[in-house]
């Protein structure tokens, strides 16, 4: 790698971690960077895993040395995510790379529009009693009152959000959210606990399919897990009320630009 590569790749993960942190979609940032750096799709896919495992990691850490921590819920749904992963990391590799290049695109432009209408908020559940510390009247252990059929459902949607998470994985963190908050009626903090925790487990298959295909770049994803850390610890550092909307406002920006490259509009304006 060139200096210039490096520098490139350490503020791409720096701005992918603190999304992720501040909101979500860092990703959305990560693997184009790749792409654009000439990157096959699949290896850049791959590459990008190993900086997404990293940051799981050191989130799955921080929840569990705050208390926050659901392993038997979390193993339950990453289990089916698991299958889904390598069916969706399977299918990443065998695209061509015009072709998932534009699934890329259009995928970062519905994103986009996530982000801006925020749909999971109206399932967040998180009462004014779980903000002053009081007790949640909702169980801890919901893992335990779940019917055959409520299993079920939970086992299919975390299929699927193991596919798209294993083909893309790009924004698979707002589909999670919605989905265990009406699975689990859990509150904010501990919906995200569920969803690093489950993340990691599916992030973890998906990356052994790309590496047993040889479809990682180490010296990148190395790197761009560098940056995606110290982005994720200015994120955390940095006030949310604040920051939330400028990256929105650079996230959009971002999308706009990168899509329109990656769909040859760029091309047609310039």
């Amino acid at each position: 790698m060139t200096l210039d590569q490096v520098i490139l790749i350490l503020l791409a993960g720096m701005a992918a971690g603190f999304v992720n942190t501040v909101g979500g979609g860092g990703s959305l940032i990560s693997l184009p960077v790749l792409i654009f750096m000439g990157l096959p799709s699949a290896v850049a896919n791959g590459t990008n895993r190993v900086a997404l495992m990293v940051q799981s990691l050191v989130a799955i850490s921080y929840f569990r040395h705050k208390g926050i921590f659901y392993p038997k819920l979390s193993i339950m749904l990453g289990v089916p995510a698991i299958l889904g992963s390598i069916l969706g990391a399977h299918f990443a590799i065998s695209l061509s790379d015009a072709l998932f290049n534009k699934i890329l695109a259009v995928v970062m432009l519905v994103v986009m529009a996530v982000i801006l209408w925020r749909p999971e908020k109206k399932f967040l559940k998180k009462t004014h009693a779980e903000e002053s510390g009081e007790k949640s009247n909702i169980e801890d252990h919901q893992e335990e009152n779940f019917s055959p059929l409520h299993m079920a459902m939970a086992a299919l949607a975390f299929f699927g959000v193991g596919f798209y998470g294993g083909f893309i994985q790009a924004g698979v963190g707002f589909i999670m959210i919605v989905a265990l908050t009406l699975l689990t009626g859990m509150s904010l903090v501990k919906v995200n606990s569920l969803k690093v925790f489950i993340t990691a487990i599916f992030i973890l298959s998906s990356l052994l399919v790309f590496i047993f295909s040889d479809k990682v770049n180490w010296a990148l994803g190395t790197t761009l897990a560098v940056g995606n850390a110290v982005g994720a610890y200015l994120g955390s550092a940095l006030s949310v009320a604040r920051g939330d909307k400028f990256i929105r406002i650079f996230l959009v920006a971002a999308i706009l630009a990168m899509s329109g490259k990656l769909l040859g509009i760029h091309k047609l304006i310039f």
